[in-house]
């Protein structure tokens, strides 16, 4: 039974991933997308974590894709855009040396921080167990060791994906300028 819940979940998140990329009008690629949510919500089951399940639902299938949706119907991107219009004439050489710095930005503090690994003292094999009452913030600074100490590549990652959204964001939102021959008609 599991490698059948396996195999179906497995084809909904594969089928789903594909439809994302394939598809050409933005709401059937949202909704793709909220099919692999579910498979991965499924998968969650299948391991036993009903409470990531739900808020694999709840929260992505839920609310980020219905605001992707939402963002979708507000800006009217179903329409085709002209992709070679550029607002300014050095637009894709001054991207990509952006780019450049912020992989470089994070490749440096990828490599400092491993090399500031060997300052950061490990904590003791009991240390999640002694965390005392009085002491509110005892897990905010292990939370902010451990992020900011083990996983600072993760962290640089994720934060330059949400920029590189907001961009994309930004650039579906603009709107080329209109024909004297097309506010006539």
């Amino acid at each position: 039974m599991q490698l059948f819940v396996f195999i179906c979940a497995g084809l909904m998140i594969l089928t789903g991933a594909i439809g994302v990329i394939v598809r050409s009008h933005p709401v059937h690629a949202a909704l793709s997308l909220i099919l692999t949510l579910f498979g991965v919500a499924v998968m969650y089951v299948a391991q036993e974590a009903q409470f990531l399940a739900a808020v694999q639902v709840i929260v992505y299938a839920g609310a980020i894709v219905v605001l992707f949706l939402f963002v979708i119907m507000l800006l009217g991107v179903d329409t085709a855009e002209d992709l070679r219009i550029e607002p300014f004439k050095l637009q894709r050489k001054f991207a990509m040396l952006v780019g450049g710095g912020v992989i470089g930005l994070v490749t440096i503090a990828a490599i400092s921080s491993r090399d500031n690994l060997a300052l950061v003292k490990p904590l003791p094999s009991d240390a999640v167990g002694s965390v005392e009452i009085a002491s509110h913030d005892g897990n905010i600074r292990r939370l902010a060791r451990d992020l900011f100490s083990d996983h600072v590549l993760a962290f640089e990652l994720t934060s330059v994906l949400l920029v590189v959204a907001v961009v994309g964001t930004v650039l579906l939102a603009r709107r080329a300028p209109k024909s004297p021959s097309e506010t006539t008609s």
